[in-house]
């Protein structure tokens, strides 16, 4: 029996609190402070693409431990959960400890994240009206880019008064969040993934371009504003506008994701967003720094809006079963993310920094997270 819907807006807004939080803040708040924290000597350009990685590690432990959790202590609590511990992440990063201090604050905020993103937005649909849960969906997801937004606009204001005070900006910003969510959450519990004995569908095309596609972005998503300052030579302030475009992008990717879906389809809206994946990719790759706005706007609009795009094939490959399939798409996302996270660490160390080596790695993902979708259509 489905509970009685809740009121719209309060609830859509409240959960759309997490991934803003969890993702646009938790994760991408920390590029524009890439280039900071190396400036400031607080950590190297290679240790700082490890705590990227580490960001990235932690969220796949929160995706697949976000069901359990939330079976265990309900679906409001665990976005409290997370909520408090971007809060405790953020203030523990504002303390200057070092690379390994860093190191398990940036884990937490990743599986914060993803406890975050793995509940909010199947218990708003859960919580709302049927013919409302779409929209309701594209709010949820459409806080990723407006965190995004906020850490492009904020994190210039702060990091001239110390990096410190950026983070613990940061800290008081979610703390802001969560009062206003706290008592708006959706509260619909969130089932397993599959029903016992539910037949589980073929998507293995599907689920390797995902995690080939989610590999591809993790430089725009880690180095972005890095390769802007010390990759371009642009100021640190403009470099904040770069990211202030990929959180634009990324806004206009979520909202139109949907709509394109609907018209097109989900296979030929994933070929259309592999493409202009490969392309953003391309065009971070010549050394000329006016190509960085295109880039960013382009990266940021594959990026956030291929959630959508994805999940819209995954209801055309199983129908009901979609939320097995979407289960499966989400780790492999997540894996291979954290995976080639920490290889590019690696290789940045190895290469003497160099940013082309990164995106050059990154488009390739791309190109082959391409083939094998095509692969799949043939």
């Amino acid at each position: 029996m489905n509970p009685a819907p809740v009121p719209f807006w309060p609830t859509a807004l409240a959960a759309a609190c997490a991934p803003c939080s969890g993702i646009g803040l938790a994760r991408f708040a920390y590029v524009p402070l890439f280039p900071a924290m190396v400036a400031a000597g607080w950590v190297d350009g290679a240790g700082a693409g490890m705590l990227g990685a580490a960001n990235m590690a932690g969220y796949l432990v929160g995706v697949l431990a976000a069901r359990r959790v939330g079976m265990a202590i309900g679906t409001a609590r665990t976005l409290d959960l997370g909520l408090l511990l971007v809060v405790l992440c953020f203030a523990m990063c504002g303390i200057q400890g070092g690379l390994w201090w860093f190191m398990p604050w940036r884990l937490l905020a990743g599986v914060a994240g993803g406890l975050l993103m793995g509940l909010a937005g199947p218990a708003t649909q859960a919580s709302v009206a049927p013919e409302r849960r779409g929209l309701a969906g594209g709010i949820v997801i459409g806080g990723v880019g407006a965190g995004v937004s906020l850490a492009a606009v904020l994190v210039p204001l702060l990091v001239p008064l110390g990096v410190q005070v950026a983070w613990f900006g940061l800290a008081g910003l979610v703390f802001c969040l969560w009062l206003f969510a706290h008592s708006r959450w959706p509260t619909a519990p969130v089932g397993p993934a599959a029903a016992p004995g539910q037949a589980r569908p073929k998507a293995a095309h599907m689920i390797l371009a995902y995690g080939l596609s989610g590999g591809g972005l993790v430089p725009p998503m880690i180095y972005m504003a890095d390769l802007a300052v010390r990759g371009r030579g642009l100021p640190l302030e403009w470099a904040s506008g770069v990211w202030l475009l990929f959180g634009l992008g990324g806004i206009v990717g979520t909202l139109s994701a949907g709509t394109v879906v609907d018209r097109l389809g989900g296979a030929r809206s994933y070929l259309l967003w592999l493409g202009l994946q490969i392309l953003a990719l391309a065009l971070c790759l010549p050394p000329m720094p006016w190509l960085l706005a295109p880039a960013a706007i382009l990266c940021g609009f594959v990026a956030m809006g291929v959630t959508a795009v994805v999940l819209g094939l995954a209801r055309e490959r199983a129908g009901v079963a979609a939320g097995a399939v979407w289960a499966r798409t989400t780790a492999s996302f997540a894996i291979i993310q954290a995976a080639v996270a920490f290889g590019l660490a690696q290789l940045f160390a190895a290469t003497g920094e160099s940013h082309l080596a990164l995106f050059g790695v990154g488009l390739g993902l791309s190109i082959a997270a391409l083939l094998v979708q095509l692969a799949e259509r043939r």
